[in-house]
């Protein structure tokens, strides 16, 4: 009976490591000191948010003169904001302010991390934003594991746009595509479904996605296009992959198309 006991243990301890580690799947987060200086080639404020459950977010917020409104950027699931921050300068060659946090357990921010706590820190924040900017002045813009988020804070919210980079149909979906031979639905703690999510999103929603993307497949894209096919306009970039869009031109010009203010439309 070893050969079945053997196989079934090994099954049951990669179950058992993945809910309780799967943060180490998940996550590859960049830790940066307190005392840490930010330096960017243009301006911009280092802003800290204590939150009620002892949590800390730090964030940096960019402005321009005469700005068309803000670009709130939910970024992906890797290193921190000093390196996520250089992504600033296409939203501000735009117009836009730019702000950009990092996620408890990243950069400077600090605090146990779960998924209602990332939901309520980004809405903290857009409360936050709001206070500064009409609503119809913020975008919304999630990247990779932050387009999600970004989806969710839409669905509570009314702002201008949501633009969705490189998304997932939900992240239950995604990560079931690798591991769907375990119980994944009772296993793990981010499902983060951003199908259901942009049901509740009345703001017209833009998804940019690489056609090669092998991390989060462009299929997903496809997916939340047809369950939505009146409010979503899919923006393909041909031959993209998951962390290449920017070297593909068409992919900024699909960014100018979408926050591309008129004269007229300016209020």
């Amino acid at each position: 009976m070893i050969w079945i006991a053997l196989p079934a243990g090994l099954y049951v301890g990669f179950c058992l490591f993945f809910y309780f580690f799967q943060h180490l799947f998940f996550f590859r987060p960049e830790r940066l000191s307190h005392t840490f200086e930010y330096k960017y080639p243009f301006p911009f404020e280092e802003v800290d948010f204590e939150m009620e459950d002892g949590g800390k977010i730090n964030g940096i917020h960019f402005k321009v003169p005469n700005t068309r409104g803000v670009v709130y950027y939910l970024k992906g699931n890797s290193k921190s904001i000093k390196g996520w921050g250089k992504f600033a300068k296409d939203f501000l060659s735009n117009g836009y302010d730019f702000f950009m946090m990092d996620y408890r357990g990243f950069g400077k921010s600090r605090g146990t991390r779960s998924q209602e706590k990332i939901f309520n820190d980004a809405q903290h924040i857009y409360k936050w934003l709001n206070q500064q900017y009409r609503e119809d002045q913020i975008v919304l813009y999630g990247r990779s594991w932050g387009s999600g988020i970004a989806a969710r804070i839409a669905s509570w919210n009314n702002p201008r746009l949501l633009i969705l980079d490189s998304p997932y149909f939900s992240f239950y979906y995604n990560i079931n595509r690798y591991i769907f031979f375990t119980p994944l639905r009772w296993m793990l703690k981010y499902d983060i479904r951003t199908d259901q999510y942009l049901k509740t999103v009345h703001c017209p929603i833009h998804i940019v996605h690489g056609t090669h993307d092998r991390l989060i497949s462009f299929a997903q894209s496809e997916k939340l296009k047809a369950l939505y096919p009146e409010k979503v306009f899919l923006h393909p970039v041909a031959g993209a992959r998951h962390n290449n869009l920017p070297d593909f031109e068409h992919f900024f010009e699909i960014l100018y198309e979408i926050l591309y203010v008129k004269p007229a439309e300016k209020r």
